[in-house]
């Protein structure tokens, strides 16, 4: 469990270790702008409409609001709703709503914008990636500024996943165009969108604590070599980079001009196969490449041994957490004779398809060198995340992909029969089912717990480490957060010293 923000440095600062974009700063004038950088660039600017994390990234909290918010220690609170209460059997919330909200185009938020996005994110067009979640819910208005939801499961994590991008409230009648015009209630509104290079974002005035944002305008910029960002840092053409690739940590640690801050996460950085393609429709096959991989040397050249290993789609310090490593240890020999044992004739010729993030293509290369020595050979396919998106996760053309899935809780696209995994198994849909109405946390845990064993037995994917992230910043800048539950630049927390 997250418990803490970062405490940043308060002291002045002195004028010889300025770069330029400080310069202000030393002459005692107070800085509110911020440029930050990313490494991939977000497909459009609706999170409802796609599953790749960089739009929230640029989007939540900033752009668009959602009921609940979830903190950096991966605690919630209200947000566009002041308060709420749950019922006994944890089934039906009632939301008392905030006053005197309103949409960027002067449009009231109220319980119908709620019902609204609720209704058309489990709909039947919905592209929600949490679709499963919102199917479950009826949203009922009870008036102007109540709202009561009537979940047909049982799910503790509901107040956490009503603080995620994909339960942001949208304004109806701009719904259908915010994937390129957002519209939320959020601190600020887009100013501009250069696609390929940066997107802007401009304080909006209107909103109801606008006196409290220091960042007047922050310009995201897209940077995926990692030359090029560790270039932008020390030139001071970026002031902020979370999740900047591990290795250039070093040459900034010591450095007065900047800050490091080692985050913990929940995301799970993991080798995941196609388990509908021969010959990766077999366990055994599956069971072959897990038994190659040796985790600690992947970690090492994928994220400079900032990870720490995971058996199964689960992370230590998460609620029900068991150690699965064990289950698919590296074992070389052992991955011959289950290839053989499936009658795998050596070389098996199989496609790895690398996004531009260089955790992916550094431990691509690892994994090729790995599963060599047992007679797979792995042509390594580079595509832009766009491509990613679409090739891989879309259509489902892929055979091997190394990838970190980010959200907090996501045992259940295990469950969803047409997720780009291709994983089918009836016993993990029932397993699943008795954790969603699990009433008591102990029998919760046990399920959990059985959840992971199955899918490391199953060899669902090469479960590889639980990453944790690097962020470079200028020494300057308050309010980062300490740890990451969730991916997100929450620019109205932070300023300038």
């Amino acid at each position: 469990m997250f418990t803490r923000r970062f405490a940043l440095a308060t002291s002045a600062l002195a004028a010889s270790v300025l770069a330029t974009p400080l310069q202000a700063l030393a002459q005692g004038s107070t800085k509110d702008s911020l440029t930050l950088a990313m490494t991939l660039e977000p497909p459009g600017l609706d999170p409802t409409a796609g599953a790749a994390s960089s739009i929230a990234e640029v989007t939540l909290y900033n752009v668009y609001e959602t009921l609940t918010k979830i903190n950096s220690d991966g605690s919630v609170s209200p947000l566009l709703a002041e308060s709420w209460e749950v019922s006994p059997d944890l089934k039906t919330y009632t939301f008392r709503l905030r006053r005197g909200v309103t949409f960027h185009n002067g449009e009231p938020f109220n319980a119908e914008a709620v019902k609204f996005s609720f209704d058309r994110a489990g709909g039947d067009k919905s592209t929600n990636k949490d679709k499963r979640t919102f199917a479950s819910l009826t949203t009922q208005v009870v008036d102007e500024h109540t709202v009561v939801l009537l979940n047909k499961e049982i799910d503790p994590d509901l107040l956490f996943l009503l603080g995620q991008a994909t339960a942001i409230i949208v304004e109806p009648k701009s719904a259908e165009t915010n994937a390129a015009k957002p519209v939320g209630t959020g601190p600020y509104r887009l100013g501009a969108w250069s696609r390929g290079a940066s997107v802007s974002l401009i304080a909006w005035d209107q909103w109801r604590d606008a006196a409290k944002v220091r960042i007047r305008r922050a310009t995201f910029r897209f940077i995926p070599d990692p030359a090029a960002q560790v270039a932008a840092l020390l030139a001071g053409d970026v002031d902020l980079f979370a999740r900047v690739t591990p290795r250039s940590m070093a040459q900034f640690k010591g450095n007065p001009r900047f800050q490091v801050v080692v985050s913990g996460s929940r995301a799970k950085t993991i080798l995941a196969m196609n388990n509908a393609k021969k010959p990766l429709d077999d366990v055994r096959v599956r069971r072959a490449i897990s038994a190659a991989i040796d985790r600690k040397a992947v970690i090492q050249g994928a994220a400079d041994g900032l990870g720490v290993p995971i058996g199964s789609h689960y992370v230590p310090g998460a609620f029900g957490y068991v150690d699965t490593t064990g289950l698919n240890p590296y074992d070389p020999d052992k991955a011959r004779s289950l290839l053989a044992e499936a009658g795998v004739k050596t070389p098996l010729t199989l496609t790895m398809t690398l996004p531009p993030a260089p955790y992916a293509r550094q431990g691509g290369e690892v994994i090729a060198a790995q599963l060599a020595k047992v007679g797979i050979t792995l042509k390594l396919q580079n595509v832009e995340w766009a491509q990613w998106l679409s090739g891989t996760y879309g259509n489902k053309n892929y055979d091997l992909t190394l990838i970190s899935h980010v959200e907090p809780f996501d045992l259940g696209n295990f469950a969803k029969p047409d997720y780009y995994w291709g994983y089918k198994s009836e016993k993990f849909d029932r397993l699943y089912d008795e954790i969603k109405t699990a009433t008591r946390p102990a029998d919760r845990a046990r399920l959990l717990g059985e959840a992971q064993r199955l899918l490391a037995e199953d060899s669902v994917h090469a479960f590889l480490y639980q990453p944790q992230w690097v962020t470079v910043a200028a020494k300057g800048l308050r309010g980062l957060w300490k740890d990451m539950p969730i991916f997100v630049n929450d620019l109205s927390a932070l300023s300038w010293s």
